[in-house]
């Protein structure tokens, strides 16, 4: 591998296992049990493991799912991220700080932004735009105070169903 190479997959897992951090809540945490120190090692072990993009070429070895989970574990680890902010709830500075980092994180790790996969001469900088944007959409409709109305379990269940679609869908075109 070369240099440029090894800095851009340390990149990855910097932003990676940064993602995962922040998505564990550290503020709750920090006065909680050891057990909840434990979960964040193993977050931040997991996404340093998980973060860089596969190199190797996209062939099929296995239809079981460990095998697809494998080369599409920077998949895993964004949507991982979003429902493991999801389920601690951090504060609306936190949840942008994840939001942030997502971005980051995906961006990093997408071939077509990078200039890996797209041709040459095309415009990288509306996908990344594009991203941004919607995160940023996404965010928003995160943060509206909904939560003390009767509708506050509507859009929870659907961003829950849309985030499970989207990584099913994503680990089923693995195939």
């Amino acid at each position: 591998m070369s240099r440029a190479s090894d800095a851009h997959r340390l990149t990855a897992r910097i932003f990676g296992v940064s993602l995962a951090v922040a998505a564990c809540n550290p503020p709750r945490i920090l006065g909680g049990p050891l057990i909840g120190w434990v979960l964040v090692l193993a977050a931040a072990g997991a996404a340093w493991w998980a973060a860089p993009m596969v190199d190797a070429r996209p062939v099929l070895t296995s239809m079981r799912w460990h095998a697809v989970a494998a080369h599409r574990r920077n998949t895993l680890l964004s949507a991982g991220a979003v429902v493991l902010a999801a389920l601690t709830a951090p504060a609306v500075w936190a949840a942008a700080c994840v939001t942030g980092l997502l971005v980051a994180y995906l961006l990093v790790t997408d071939g077509w932004t990078m200039g890996a996969t797209a041709p040459a001469g095309t415009d990288r900088a509306t996908p990344a735009l594009a991203a941004t944007a919607a995160s940023a959409v996404v965010f928003a409709a995160a943060a509206a105070p909904v939560a003390d109305t009767s509708w506050s379990r509507l859009p929870a269940a659907l961003a829950l169903a849309a985030t499970a679609t989207c990584v099913a869908l994503a680990l089923r075109r693995a195939r």
